[in-house]
């Protein structure tokens, strides 16, 4: 993969392809991580000479036209003051700039029909905006996009630091992990994470199953699951994984914490064992699996976490996801949290500067786990 060390970018103007598909409420972004993140990739470039930055990056999903819900207005005044920077945003890749105009965003690619069909034209309106091309969005590296695949062929291209970085650790953890190597897998649906699970029974010492995919495995063993929310696609696939995993390599919940609906404001219990009885629903995994499972991370000499524990959205049942979300902080080992809602979980408890990677992009790190291409990646090789 060629990295910023591949291309020469002095006096030259520099297409960056970044991830700032950050949450926001109305015009107020919530979490500006990714931003944040972007930064050390935009100064390298600043610093190795390039005369200008033009910013690509998506918001949300619009429908291929301008939608001001979706606009990077927000975004860009957002990194103006992180950067102490003017930025100036580009209403279409036509649009002209002026001279003495730096920092330069164009418009959520999503706002132009061809963007997510890798549109040849299209990418050819963004290679007209400079000279060399930087990917830095390992967000949206699983997409063969106009903004990140399309535009790399016809450019001088590279990674940014964020995408080298993402890229580096999480292949380094696949393919020479730290022993004991640890996976926490959580999260809604085992069909969605099949995959991942697969490949972690390969790798991994100990796999570590929360959130709402455990009841398929449940029911897979003839354990009542009551009204918890359980897939009935993923119980032939969870009944395979136990039949394939190692004696002793998949940790399941022993105890759960119930309500009848949900909700924060919903009846409590704590359930010691794993038969949910008809009217609640399992919520989280309970104290005593925590432990157990807080006891395996920080025994590990590597741990991978992707998907929560239990709806840690409510307070009642946060504690399983807190207690993993702890161990993840405070393990010697290298810990790797895979984006996405257990990134969302770190942050919420104050913790996401306490692992030793975070990744920026969920959908996208479990695809590599996967062993699938990822087609940003692949055409910067």
């Amino acid at each position: 993969m060629r990295t910023l060390d591949d291309v020469e970018v002095g006096g030259k103007v520099v297409v960056v392809r970044v991830d700032f598909n950050v949450p926001l409420d109305g015009e107020r972004i919530t979490d500006d991580a990714r931003i944040r993140a972007a930064i050390p990739t935009l100064d390298a470039l600043l610093e190795q000479g390039a005369a200008k930055l033009v910013l690509l990056a998506h918001l949300g999903r619009p429908k291929g036209a301008p939608d001001p819900a979706f606009s990077l207005k927000p975004v860009a005044d957002r990194l103006a003051e992180l950067m102490e920077d003017d930025v100036h945003l580009l209403k279409t890749p036509e649009e002209e700039w002026g001279d003495g105009d730096r920092l330069l965003m164009l418009e959520n690619v999503r706002f132009f029909p061809g963007e997510t069909d890798d549109d040849p034209e299209l990418a050819k309106k963004y290679a007209a905006l400079g000279d060399v091309f930087v990917d830095d969005a390992f967000g949206a590296a699983h997409r063969a996009h106009a903004s990140n695949h399309g535009v790399a062929k016809l450019l001088p291209s590279a990674a940014g630091l964020l995408l080298q970085r993402e890229v580096e650790t999480l292949t380094g953890i696949l393919a020479n992990p730290g022993r004991p190597m640890v996976a926490i897998v959580g999260g809604a649906k085992v069909t969605d994470k099949l995959g991942v699970l697969e490949r972690f029974l390969e790798i991994a010492d100990t796999v570590v199953i929360g959130g709402a995919m455990c009841f398929p495995f449940l029911a897979a063993q003839g354990i009542g699951v009551g009204d918890s929310l359980c897939e009935a696609e993923g119980i032939e696939p969870a009944r395979r994984v136990l039949e394939n995993a190692k004696e002793g390599q998949l940790l399941l919940p022993t105890d759960l914490v119930l309500g009848r609906e949900f909700s924060a404001e919903t009846d409590v219990k704590e359930l010691d064992g794993t038969e949910v009885p008809a009217g609640w629903m399992g919520l989280d995994v309970g104290p005593k699996t925590a432990k157990r499972y807080a006891q395996a991370v920080l025994g590990a000499g590597s741990a991978f976490w992707n998907g929560p524990m239990g709806a840690f959205e409510l307070a009642p049942f946060a504690a399983g996801t807190k207690t993993v979300a702890e161990a993840m902080a405070a393990a010697d080992g290298t810990t790797v949290v895979g984006g996405g809602d257990s990134a969302a979980a770190l942050a919420l408890f104050g913790l996401e500067s306490q692992v030793t990677h975070l990744s920026t992009g969920g959908g996208a790190s479990l695809e590599l786990i996967e062993g699938k291409s990822l087609p940003g990646v692949e055409v910067l090789s």
